[in-house]
């Protein structure tokens, strides 16, 4: 199969933890089941890759490594350096970490973080360690729902601070609860990234889009026969059939919401 048919599994982890907060314990993984889960990737001679990477290749199309795999985290939440990044480092394994700049620890922070954050000079330990830090807007917003001059900055100023920080503009997005549109699509684009993470619970194909590329979500109640079947792509539409649906909902509502905002304007 060739690099543009080829189908590659994009995981999409949040909060890795023990104890997570209640707003982040269904979307979290435990330490223990995170390092079975890298186990199994690398027992069966998975190779991950970045968002840069993946993006690069597709739009090059340049060839892929063996069996490869994109490992995800959203938010920015402090176990991933505590937990999953010991873990990365002993498999040697890459991951991509999107952040949303005003939720971490520090200067830019703008309150309403879920959990416990990172600080920056973890996000600058990860990126020394090998991830990719990708943007997830500056305070996490839904995209679809905003005015244009507030997409602008959720997009523009999230990256503008990741390249202040950590000295490189970042390649990579991810739309915050995988939410976008044309409209969003157009101004992550215009913002300088040069591709996109929805979520749509599938496996990645390069017919997709550089800016909506699908994700499938590894949750705590993500067992590892579950997870073998999701990064083999087996099964994955029948496991996620529910979340489909609430998805499909929801889009309709997001939709009418903001259709009755602009006639009110």
């Amino acid at each position: 199969m060739t690099a543009a048919n080829q189908a590659v599994p994009i995981l999409m982890y949040h909060a890795i933890g023990h104890r997570t907060a209640p707003a982040t314990h269904g979307l979290s993984v435990a330490p223990g089941a995170f390092a079975e889960q890298m186990d199994l990737l690398g027992g069966r001679g998975f190779t991950p890759v970045t968002t840069a990477e993946l993006g690069r290749a597709w739009r090059h199309g340049a060839p892929l490594p063996p069996r490869p795999v994109l490992i995800t985290f959203d938010d920015g939440y402090e176990g991933v350096h505590r937990h999953a990044l010991p873990v990365l480092a002993e498999h040697g394994f890459s991951s991509t970490l999107f952040v949303s700049t005003g939720w971490l620890r520090g200067a830019h922070d703008t309150g309403g973080a879920l959990d416990t954050m990172l600080d920056w000079d973890q996000v600058r330990a990860l990126a020394a360690a090998g991830t990719e830090i990708g943007g997830h807007t500056h305070t996490h917003p839904q995209l679809d729902q905003l005015d244009d001059p507030r997409l602008r900055h959720e997009t523009l100023h999230c990256r503008e601070i990741i390249a202040g920080e950590l000295g490189a503009a970042p390649l990579s997005f991810a739309y915050p609860y995988g939410y976008s549109s044309r409209r969003v699509r157009q101004a992550v684009r215009a913002a300088g990234f040069a591709q996109s993470l929805a979520v749509g619970n599938a496996l990645a194909r390069r017919r997709q889009g550089p800016y909506a590329l699908e994700r499938v979500t590894v949750r705590r109640s993500t067992g590892i026969e579950e997870f073998e079947r999701l990064v083999e792509g087996r099964a994955i539409a029948r496991g996620f059939a529910r979340d489909r649906a609430l998805t499909k909902g929801y889009a309709v509502v997001r939709r009418t919401r903001r259709a009755v905002r602009l006639l009110r304007t």
